[in-house]
């Protein structure tokens, strides 16, 4: 059994490209910042440079750039042309501005209960909570996993994305690719999703650990 590997939580601080504390500054809510990020990405979409863009439209290279960081306000007949030459309707631009972000509450207890194919080795899965087609572009599901005495080891899951368990209660061998780690109350295990995992070694029963699945949006 292969021991896993032990990093000090500093050791990764280095390399976070977002502060996880950062505020959100209040230019996000500006419209001309949305509007400046849907050029940027149809720009970039249809791999187009700005001087590309700058050709098509007639503007300076200068406005553009002033344009997609959100530091200018343009006019109907500049949104028009950007309109035209990147193929979109003008509402397009407005889009990130109008957008309704969501948020999903769900009280204890109040889980969906799930099937999936831990379900058929007596593992429960309690959803907590679902967000479908969003603006980031990620799906996250979110369960709360029992395990009981009815429960089978099943440590042959494979799914795209990533997957963060953080373990509430109880003791198990939790299987990634060939290494086994024991998990225990306050263990957290990140892992590749594709690579074959599950609960191996049931040590210590009732487990309850929560699951975090995160995965591209389809589309």
């Amino acid at each position: 059994m292969a021991k896993p590997e032990k990093r000090s939580p500093r050791a990764g601080r280095k390399g976070l490209q977002q502060d996880p504390h950062k505020v959100a500054s209040i230019r996000e809510n500006v419209l001309e910042v949305a509007i400046g990020k849907e050029v940027r990405a149809h720009r970039r979409q249809q791999k187009m440079t700005v001087f590309a863009l700058a050709e098509a439209t007639g503007l300076s290279i200068g406005m553009l750039s002033k344009i997609e960081n959100g530091n200018t306000s343009p006019s109907l007949s500049t949104l028009q042309a950007l309109s035209h030459a990147l193929s979109v309707p003008m509402t397009a631009f407005l889009r990130g501005y109008e957008e309704t972000r969501t948020a999903v509450l769900t009280k204890a207890g109040e889980g969906v209960q799930t099937e999936r194919r831990g379900a058929r080795a007596g593992h429960q899965y309690n959803l907590l909570g679902h967000i479908g087609s969003n603006s980031s572009g990620v799906v996250v599901e979110p369960y709360l996993i029992t395990l009981t005495e009815i429960s089978d080891t099943f440590p042959t899951f494979q799914h795209d994305g990533i997957e963060t368990i953080y373990v509430l209660e109880g003791k198990v061998g939790y299987r990634h690719g060939n290494d086994i780690y024991v998990l225990e109350p306050g263990d957290t295990l990140f892992f590749d999703a594709d690579a074959p995992h599950g609960p191996e070694q049931l040590i210590e029963l009732p487990t309850r650990y929560l699951s975090i699945i995160a995965y591209a949006q389809a589309g």
